[in-house]
């Protein structure tokens, strides 16, 4: 797949990274979103190459939103980036990025049929954050789960900041409404669980907490996530993790309909 278009909108194109110059000028959108916008990694010497990189880049696929009005060479025109790391390529390097904060490996274990995605490192720069860049990440996405076999998709979402509290309604709201059932149950990691359930139950406005969701946490809610027990603070990040689990039979039906025909299309 490697290359090849697996979604198109107007002038934006998705499809994986198919050289290591792309994957490095993922790295350096990843830089942009995360350390330069968000603040992560203050201090970091080894950020000083303005990429954010990390052992498991080698393992994964990197998703790319491209630009194709955009002067310049390819890899300057990336505009957006999802990392993507199969079971089999998690199992051959060590484990998946996650295992650090959530028993994904304990999730795993008890589907045994199934096989596993993790998706991780989405951002897009300011520019293009919109419903059209989203809804083309989409239809790259829609492909590789076709093309490959996955049977589930799961991955950390965040909520800026090192303060759960300072989410608390949100967090409540996805505690009591949004959790996973006994099938997909999943747990932060002793040590590192912070309660999601913050405020009593009746003093939550639905309407005030999924406003004041992440556009990821909400966009995974709409198509049939779950949510994990217990949210996990990443400090380099500066973060509240929640764990998103997505079985592909779970996905909302009016989403297989939208994306299906074009995920056949580009998933061959």
């Amino acid at each position: 797949m490697d290359g090849a278009a697996l979604g198109r909108i107007g002038s934006l194109e998705v499809r994986l990274a198919c050289n290591e110059d792309e994957i490095a000028a993922a790295q350096e959108v990843r830089y942009r979103v995360f350390y330069d916008e968000l603040g992560a990694g203050k201090g970091r010497a080894d950020a000083l190459d303005r990429r954010d990189a990390d052992r498991f880049d080698a393992a994964c696929d990197h998703l790319l939103v491209v630009d194709t009005g955009r002067s310049g060479p390819a890899h300057k025109r990336i505009v957006g980036t999802y990392r993507l790391l199969r079971q089999e390529k998690a199992a051959a390097s060590g484990g998946f990025y996650s295992e650090d904060e959530f028993d994904l490996q304990g999730l795993v274990a008890r589907h045994p049929g199934l096989r596993f995605l993790e998706l991780g490192r989405s951002c897009v720069l300011a520019d293009y954050r919109s419903k059209r860049t989203i809804e083309v990440l989409w239809q790259g996405i829609w492909a590789y789960i076709n093309h490959h076999g996955i049977g589930v998709m799961t991955g950390c979402a965040s909520f800026r900041g090192t303060d759960p509290a300072a989410h608390a309604e949100a967090l409540t709201y996805l505690a009591h409404h949004c959790r996973t059932d006994a099938a997909w149950d999943i747990r932060a990691v002793p040590g590192r669980y912070c309660p999601m359930d913050l405020m009593p139950i009746e003093a939550v406005s639905a309407k005030a907490a999924i406003a004041a969701m992440p556009p990821l946490v909400k966009g995974y809610l709409r198509v049939g996530a779950r949510i994990g027990d217990g949210c996990v603070i990443d400090h380099e990040f500066s973060t509240v993790d929640v764990f998103v689990v997505l079985p592909v039979s779970e996905i909302a039906s009016r989403y297989v309909a939208y994306y299906g025909s074009d995920a056949q299309r580009f998933a061959a």
